[in-house]
This record gives structure tokens, sequence and C-alpha cells, in this order.
């Protein structure tokens, strides 16, 4: 197969002086093929050496007592508290949090702040009996505040969990419902887009149906925490075993009740220790950003740069308000040095002619990261023209149900088009053929086939671990399957071409959506697509493509034209869409990520409410023409 051009050489600081070069040379390994073979190999002593060299504190016994999967048991008898690490030696007056929205004036806070407000309110939780395993549920927006409350609830070795404020009532009940909070942190409104929402109604239906008492943060109104919550008491840090949870995350929900994945303290700490100071290098002078909201994996991840010497940058609105230029604004006014986004963001900059270089001072920028879906290779060279010839573009590649990415950036190798720079240090990721058997160079699923830290520990309400091993391990058994294609090439990178469960398979010829996609919207006159691949008993699959057309644009037989001739020339004639038709908008989750299994579903004839949750999609009237399409 055919491998992207080379776009990028690490400059000297990075491939001498980077932590990741620094690990590197301390274990003698002279590339990092050979370090990531060692991380692997050896995952006892791999993830001892994070242990130590990044100095997670006090000492260790036994590493990994149980390798097996699902239920590896690692660092038994060990006690930490992850928010006492994230503390630790952190200077009062360096700043620790920038932050800006729609609905407030941009501003900093110091890590004296950031203590501060940590120890009060870890106080007010105190005070409403709020200890060790119980359980805060956040319905809160990407702001400071999230983040103090988020490390109050694990000082206290306490369970954290949150949801966006856009999210439906329905959708954070069917959320919160399933851990019992002992009390559901809220807001009164927010601001996206220009207008005001008020939650205070959604928030008194939701706190009633989870029986927990609500506390509001007063944030359209600039009140900030209700009266009587925060209290007075010094900041103090409960040890908790390894792993003991740290947070609840969930899947997206299309389907059925959202998975409430369960993570813990150490494997979380190890993980994104490691993620942190040796895959994005961040250091003291950096300010790490990533767009994202509470309801997002990347939020929790963002946060975790507190874990190194850098700052972190929130923002917390609407991207595109007043246009899509907002963020690399932001990334001028606030000195962002890696700047991570939605791969959907990056390639709605590109087809909007956003030009982020232009008029403005992105000096300190040096590194870009994308995650979300496949960045295609456009979206790299749109990069390096647009943001900066010297960028270090790291697209990324992970997910929820390991709140990390597995497969991304590493600050001492080359980037390559379309590309993902390599497999992360002790994620032993492989792509399995149809006989689950690694391949090189031929798509398969992705797989882990030995444990790492952050899996989850278990779903909550899953006693007998029944719907963890159907969600991971059923096809493999053993072997965790992600749900991913991935081909890793040759030289060591990968390439990820969408879920293995939505993938368009024409005459026993296999192609991820995300290629399908990446010809279509070359066409100028399209904007988003949707396409699936409908199985028609004793028939060829219907391939049937829906697009979103740019204003003014008609889909006549010209237009359809291109689109089949795009799809032939750049993917097989085998994936040409057996018809296109219009439609108002790509149905998506809460995330951004596209319903192409519920749309599947339902055109295969499975009712609406059991194919998809309404309440988990950003524009649930976007299922409705295919709902009516089944009908007919």
């Amino acid at each position: 197969m055919a491998d992207g051009d080379k776009l990028w050489e690490p400059p000297a600081d990075l491939r001498e002086g980077s932590a990741m070069a620094r690990f590197m040379r301390a274990r003698g390994m002279p590339d990092y093929a050979a370090l990531w073979q060692w991380s692997v190999d050896d995952l006892a002593g791999f993830w001892a050496a994070i242990w130590d060299e990044l100095d997670v504190g006090g000492q260790h016994g036994e590493v990994l007592a149980d390798a097996s999967m699902p239920g590896a048991v690692w660092f038994p008898g060990t006690t930490l508290n992850y928010a006492e690490r994230l503390f630790r030696d952190k200077p009062g007056d360096r700043v620790a949090i920038r932050h800006a929205s729609e609905a407030r004036p941009p501003g900093e806070w110091t890590w004296e702040e950031l203590r501060a407000q940590t120890a009060a309110i870890r106080a007010g939780l105190a005070a409403r009996g709020v200890g060790p395993g119980d359980r805060v549920a956040a319905y809160l927006p990407n702001v400071p505040e999230t983040i103090a409350a988020f490390l109050a609830t694990a000082s206290l070795g306490a369970v954290w969990s949150s949801a966006a404020p856009e999210f439906g009532r329905r959708s954070v009940i069917d959320r919160f419902a399933q851990i019992e909070p002992k009390v559901l942190l809220a807001i009164d409104g927010y601001r996206y887009g220009g207008k005001d929402f008020d939650r205070r109604e959604a928030v008194a239906a939701i706190a009633a149906e989870i029986g927990a008492p609500a506390v509001t943060l007063g944030y359209l109104d600039g009140t900030g925490w209700e009266e009587g919550f925060v209290g007075d008491a010094p900041l103090e840090f409960e040890p908790v075993p390894f792993d003991h949870p740290l947070w609840v995350l969930y899947s997206s929900g299309t389907t059925g009740l959202p998975k409430a994945i369960v993570q813990g303290q150490g494997g979380i700490l190890l993980e994104h220790l490691k993620k942190m100071y040796l895959h994005l290098d961040l250091g003291e002078d950096d300010r790490f950003f990533w767009f994202t909201t509470t309801g997002w994996m990347m939020w929790n991840f963002l946060v975790s740069g507190l874990l190194t010497d850098a700052s972190v940058v929130l923002y917390d609105g609407n991207p595109g308000t007043p246009s899509l230029d907002r963020l690399w604004d932001l990334a001028s006014e606030t000195g962002v040095t890696s700047f991570g986004t939605s791969a959907s963001y990056l390639a709605a900059c590109m087809k909007a002619g956003v030009e982020p270089a232009a008029g403005r001072d992105l000096s300190r920028l040096r590194a870009v990261g994308s995650t979300g879906s496949p960045l295609a290779p456009e979206g790299f060279a749109w990069v390096y023209e647009h943001v900066g010839r010297d960028t270090w573009l790291f697209s990324t590649s992970g997910g929820t149900d390991l709140c990390t990415a597995f497969v991304g950036g590493c600050p001492v190798l080359p980037v390559h088009e379309g590309e993902l720079q390599c497999r992360s240090l002790g994620a032993d990721i492989h792509a399995f053929d149809g006989a689950g058997e690694p391949v090189i160079d031929e798509v398969g699923e992705l797989v882990i086939v030995q444990p790492m830290p952050s899996m989850p520990l278990f779903f909550w309400g899953d006693e007998d671990g029944a719907r963890y091993r159907e969600a991971y391990f059923e096809m493999y058994p053993g072997v965790w399957r992600h749900g991913d294609w991935i081909r890793i090439t040759p030289r060591g990178t990968a390439v990820i071409s969408g879920r293995s469960d939505s993938t368009i398979n024409r005459g026993g010829i296999r192609m991820g959506t995300s290629e399908i996609y990446r010809a279509v919207l070359a066409v100028p006159e399209v904007v988003d697509a949707l396409v699936v691949d409908v199985p028609q008993p004793g028939e060829e699959n219907w391939m049937p493509l829906f697009v979103v057309l740019r204003e003014g644009a008609a889909l006549d037989d010209d237009l359809i034209g291109a689109i089949r001739r795009r799809v032939r020339e750049d993917c097989s004639p085998r994936h040409v869409p057996s018809e296109v038709r219009e439609i108002a908008a790509v149905p998506r989750t809460l995330s951004g990520k596209v319903l192409e299994v519920p749309v599947k579903r339902i055109l295969m004839g499975e009712a609406p409410e059991k194919a998809a949750s309404r309440d988990s999609l950003a524009n649930p009237e976007a299922l409705d023409v295919f709902v009516a399409m089944a009908a007919s």
C-alpha cells in the first residue's frame, strides 16, 4: 500500500532534549521502535520505569500480579492519590489554568487559587457526607470551577462523573442514575453561539430522578457556588488503592443505556503521566489546549495536563462563534503551545477557507493534535500549509474506554501524511486479520493483546462482568478488540480507517467509511456525508450515500456523476454508492461522531428508539428522514 509523504522531521531540541529522548537514552534504546518493543515485551519493567522516572511517589511492590484480560491486577497493595500527585511541588504563583468562554471575560487561575478552590469545594462535599467511593455527578461546563470540583472529589477518594450542560435531561439521567450519586453539582445555565440556555428546570428534574441533592454554580448570573456550599478546611488527600475508582465515563449511548465505564486512580495516573510527559512532551513553558466539553473523555485528558509543569487552556462555547477563527484567536491570545481539536474542526476550517497563521501571532504554537475521527491526508496538508511548516501535527486514536490515545504522537519521530506516528508505549496494538493473526501493511481489526493500566476496572452495575466481556472480548477471548480498522505500516506508523462495525464490505473488499468520506468531501458542493452498507437477503448489499450540500448546490445528474466518479477513482469501483440522496444534516452524537451504525439498523427495520437514544444526539431531528425512509 502507498505510504504518505514525509511532512515534518522533529527538530534537534525534540530529537535530543524531549522527555521521550531522555527516557529512550536512559534505557539504552537506539530508536523509538526498540523502545516500544521493550515496553510491550517487559510490561512490568516498563510500567515500573514510568513510576520511577515520572516520580509517582512512594514505594511500589509487585507491578503486574495478574496479566489476564479482563481482570489484570496492577500494583497490588500500593496506595496513592491522583490529586495529591497533581498538586505536588507546584509553585503557588505560577499560572495553572487560562480560561475563556462566551459567558465570561478571559482569566487565569494560579496554582494557589486552584488549591484554595479545591480545598473549599472539598470541605463542602465532605460536609454533605461525601467520602471514599461515593459518587459526585457534575452537570458543569468546561471552566476552572469544574476542574477544582473534580480534584476535590479525587482528593476525598470519591468518584467523579460529568456530563456537558448541552446534554438533554434524559441523556443525563440515563448516565447518572446508574451510579447513584451522593450529590449533583450543576449550573444555572450556559451560553452557546451567543444564546443563553437556562438549565435550572432540567437540573431540578435530573436531581429528582437520580435522587441526589443539587448544588448550583451560578455561571450565567456570575454568582458562583450557591451560598453555604464551599467550606474552610485544609486540602488533604485520602490514600486509596491503585485500583480505586477515579471516575466514570460513558460510551456514546447511541444504542441502549450508555455503558458506565469505571477507571482507576492509579491506572489513569500512570497512563496520563506517560502520555503528557513522553508522548506530548509537555513542560513548564507549555500551554496545553484541547477543545472539548465535560461530556467527552478529552476533558479528563486535558485536566491531566496539570500533572506536568504545563498550564492548561480552557474554552467554553461554540468554536464557530462568531466564526471558525475563534479557536485560532484563542491560541494567539493565550499563547497556546500545544493545540488540540477534532479532525472535524480542522476539516471545517479547511472547507471554510480559514487561514490560522494570517493576521495573528501563533509564534508560540509548536504542536497541533487531532482526534475524534481519522484526519484525512488533505487535513494534514492543510495544517502544514496554513498553520506552519514547522508544526508538529500528531493525529491520535484511542477512546473513552481507556481514556487515552494508544496510537498517536511521538516527539522523536517524523510525521507522514495521513498517518499516526506510532503505537504508544506500553500499548501492544496490532491489526488482526480474519483468522485472528497479526498482519503488517494490511487493514485489520485493532486489537490490544496485553493489558494496559487504564483499561476499565469494570462497568458500573455489571456485577458478573458480562457486558464488559461482550463489549471487548467476545470476538477474541483474552484479547481486547476495539472496533476500529487499523493498518500498521512497515515503518511502524498507523492508519485508522473508521469503525470496523460500520465498515463497507463490497464483494469481500473492506473499506473504512472515512476513506469514502474523504473522496466524497473532495467534491466542492458536498459539505458532509454519511454512508451505510445495508444487507439485502440474496442480493448485493444496498449502499446508499447521503450528502449535505453547500448552499445553492443542487443534487442533479451531473453532481451525482461527479460524486460517483470521485469514489470510483479514490476508493474502488466496488465502493461506488448504490444511490446518492440529499439530506439536511448528518446525525451526530453530542461528541460529534456520525451515527452510521444506528442509521444502518433503522434502515434494516429496527425500531428507531432501539437503534439510537435521541437524547444522546446533537441533532435528533436529523434521524427523522431515515425513520421515514425505513417506513416507506
